[in-house]
């Protein structure tokens, strides 16, 4: 049975703890558009990803 080896301060459970945090999502600049997007997906106002499209967005514009 897994039985602790001793007491852990208050002091050192709470500095582990600290290193609990979000980080912000990663967001750049299209090349295409300049609209922001995140990175490695593809944009969501042009379509293109790695100077490809993928999403064809002209159906949309089209409504």
């Amino acid at each position: 049975m897994a039985v602790p080896k001793g007491k852990i301060s208050k002091s050192r459970g709470r500095m582990r703890r600290a290193n609990w945090k979000l980080s912000a999502p990663a967001i750049v600049k299209c090349p295409r558009c300049q609209q922001m997007k995140l990175t490695h997906r593809v944009c969501k106002n042009c379509g293109y990803y790695d100077g490809r499209e993928v999403i064809d967005l002209s159906e949309k514009e089209a409504e």
